[in-house]
């Protein structure tokens, strides 16, 4: 089995570093972080209302 030349394993991390990169970009990016719901003081007053006999 022949051996690699040094060039070779630089080029092989270069496409992995720059495919692991391009990975996790694509995930950082498409995350949507949910907005917290701002409830108004008519939902609290019906939901304090809500009473469980």
């Amino acid at each position: 089995m022949p051996q690699m030349a040094p060039i070779s394993w630089l080029s092989l991390f270069i496409l992995f570093w720059f495919i692991l990169s391009l990975f996790s970009m694509m995930n950082y990016f498409s995350f949507l972080p949910l907005s917290p719901k701002i409830k108004t003081k008519k939902e609290k007053f019906i939901n304090s209302l809500n009473w469980k006999w």
